[in-house]
């Protein structure tokens, strides 16, 4: 389900009222009921209890004494049970060290009977906000945890089925973990699903890719500074390893880290210490590495590019990840998955792909693996007119490779190429592009339905 029909969801108002006095109680529930909430009524904690556990209410009034017990005790005792439930709490004798007491149990308010009245109702609104927003936060996380969760990953295929398993059979250790694999495999994905399931989850997840920065930035990025250090440094700053203290830092293109960088990130390895740049003192991290780069590092190794004792210490646990072509049972999978991504992101009605679409995505290369494919889909979605994807919407490239047996040199086969072309470089304009190919406009909608190229 979309993130944004899950958050434009419409909350429910539930309201559970707690009061031994009947009277009051209903007179309460029926002023209530008039703006529109939907109440339940407990006469004592234990009914109460039952109705949070059948109907979990958003907002709770309760009295303070109640023939089994008070009304104090009881926030702390939902509070413990994580609801997203705020509580006010009502008395019929203010007092100080109650509502103190109230307040620190987590109670939203606490008001006096009869004094208080005209409060009710838009503390009411208030407290129901405040639900709100914990449940939106709730459902988000809920999103994002799927989102990075190794449900995420899709795909039948052996060799990914493999790195699946190993993943999750290290992700609850605190082991090193390097990630191999072509660009475009989807490492970072494995990161986070790792991640995800690791006891670290409730901690930071900190990513750096090691190949965009200079060799001084991805130091002060990396390990941080002291003010003064070098130019411009004017105050400290605190470096990622720091940042993910308690948690994972993911270092992506390792293999491109500076030579002399990497004896500091071998000595967070081993001693979990390293030193800021300008600083005279150690700092300490418990910090877990997972790395990935879509180099071979023994072959950097032997050239000379990449320490041997940081390989071995990163190379704890390694997996590695299939390129694409060799996943052809999960092509259409994907592509059936990015098609239904972006059709509904764009607002499309796009329920499908076409054999001839579906046949030209199964025997191209893949080079960018999965993320090429993702951002084929993109735009062939885009494009499409129809209800299903169709060859024409695919780069030129995939169209021509779509058939072995295609004769490349028919001359119908390279108009058609030819006038995609001239109709992409005039943006769709074909006014335009029939001036530039020199044929009438009525021409240029023949050939385009003859060759099935959209309008």
């Amino acid at each position: 389900m979309p993130v944004l029909k899950v958050l434009s969801k419409v909350m429910s108002t539930k309201i559970l009222l707690i009061d031994d006095e009947e009277k009051l109680r209903s007179l309460l529930a029926r002023l209530l009921r008039l703006e529109g909430f939907t109440i339940s009524e407990a006469p004592t904690l234990k009914a109460a209890w039952k109705v949070i556990e059948t109907d979990e209410p958003d907002v709770i009034l309760c009295d303070v004494k109640l023939p089994d017990g008070n009304g104090v005790d009881f926030i702390a005792q939902v509070k413990q049970k994580h609801l997203p439930t705020e509580i006010i709490l009502l008395t019929a004798y203010g007092n100080i060290p109650d509502g103190i007491q109230a307040m620190k149990n987590g109670a939203f308010d606490y008001i006096t009977k009869g004094d208080d009245n005209n409060k009710v109702i838009p503390l009411l609104h208030k407290a129901l906000e405040k639900v709100q927003l914990q449940k939106r936060v709730q459902q988000l996380e809920s999103l994002v945890g799927k989102k990075y969760s190794f449900d995420s990953i899709i795909g039948k295929a052996a060799s990914m089925g493999n790195a699946v398993s190993l993943a999750k059979k290290v992700a609850p250790t605190d082991a090193t973990v390097l990630l191999l694999g072509e660009t475009g495999t989807g490492k970072e994905v494995f990161a986070q699903a790792i991640y995800n399931a690791s006891g670290r989850n409730n901690k930071a997840f900190v990513a750096l890719n090691c190949g965009a920065f200079t060799k001084d930035l991805l130091e002060s990025e990396l390990f941080g500074h002291k003010a003064g250090a070098f130019t411009g440094a004017v105050k400290d700053k605190k470096g990622l390893i720091e940042e993910a203290n308690g948690g994972t830092l993911f270092l992506d293109e390792i293999g491109e880290m500076p030579v002399d960088l990497q004896s500091k990130l071998l000595r967070v390895l081993e001693t979990g210490e390293f030193i800021k740049t300008g600083d005279t003192k150690t700092s300490k991290v418990n910090v877990r590495i997972i790395a990935a780069t879509n180099r071979n590092l023994q072959e950097a190794v032997k050239e000379g590019h990449f320490r041997e004792d940081l390989f071995y210490r990163l190379n704890v646990f390694a997996i590695e990840l299939p390129p694409l072509r060799e996943r052809k049972e999960d092509m259409q999978m994907l592509a059936e998955y990015y098609t239904r991504l972006f059709a509904a992101k764009t607002n499309r009605k796009i329920t499908g792909i076409s054999k001839e679409a579906l046949k030209a995505l199964q025997n191209h290369r893949w080079k960018g693996n999965t993320r090429e494919l993702k951002n084929v889909i993109e735009r062939a979605v885009i494009l499409e007119d129809g209800d299903a994807l169709s060859i024409e919407v695919l780069p030129l490239d995939l169209q021509t490779n779509s058939d072995s047996s295609r004769n490349l040199f028919d001359l119908s086969v390279m108009e058609k190429e030819h006038i995609q072309k001239v109709l992409a470089f005039a943006k769709g304009n074909k006014t335009e592009a029939a001036r530039l190919l020199n044929i009438g406009l009525t021409t240029l909608y023949r050939k385009m339905e003859e060759y099935g190229i959209p309008k």
